[in-house]
């Protein structure tokens, strides 16, 4: 295989990880080359990236423009959590559950062993006892003593297994009559 020109060794695109190190005259460049390899060029550069074989289906333009978002994605991030868990319910069928959005005053109520709890939403965290913490799940463990999602926490998700009626197996008990 011949050398491209400016051809970036694995791992050198991330170097430091910065993409203040990593300008984007550079990365256009990069990506300029990348259209202008060859599909076995593009394969090879595929494997260096993503760690595994390419799909045979993948054409030469489609392989080029993964590479290149690949790229930019280890440069600049990927999607954000909101955005992974939408794209991924398309895929598996389940509905995301729509995100709710908590204003500046909404007061969240708890009790706990017999003790009321009011949290109190502000702007960059919540108020529990006088002290502003970063997190739900923070005050939750504070609470409790142990780890807790504090969102369920507070009643604002459902448990994993309620999201989903239950079905009932059907039981069917045989009795024997003795004579």
């Amino acid at each position: 295989m011949p050398k491209h020109r400016n051809r970036y060794a694995p791992g050198e695109i991330l170097s430091g990880g910065d993409p203040d190190v990593m300008k984007r005259k550079e990365i256009a460049a990069l990506i300029d080359e990348i259209q202008e390899m060859s599909k076995d060029q593009l394969r090879v550069r595929w494997l260096e990236l993503f760690k595994k074989s390419v799909p045979d289906a993948l054409t030469k333009d489609l392989l080029a423009r993964m590479i290149a978002y690949r790229i930019r994605e280890q440069v600049f991030g990927g999607l954000d959590r909101k955005t992974e868990k939408i794209l991924g319910s398309y895929v598996s069928d389940k509905p995301a559950s729509p995100p709710r959005y908590l204003k500046s005053g909404t007061v969240l109520v708890r009790e706990y062993q017999g003790v009321r709890h009011t949290v109190t939403i502000v702007d960059g965290g919540y108020l529990w006892n006088d002290k502003k913490y970063p997190s739900l799940s923070t005050i939750a463990k504070e609470i409790t003593g142990t780890a807790w999602n504090g969102p369920r926490f507070f009643g604002l998700r459902e448990k994993a297994n309620d999201r989903e009626p239950r079905r009932e197996a059907q039981k069917t008990s045989r009795r024997r009559i003795s004579s």
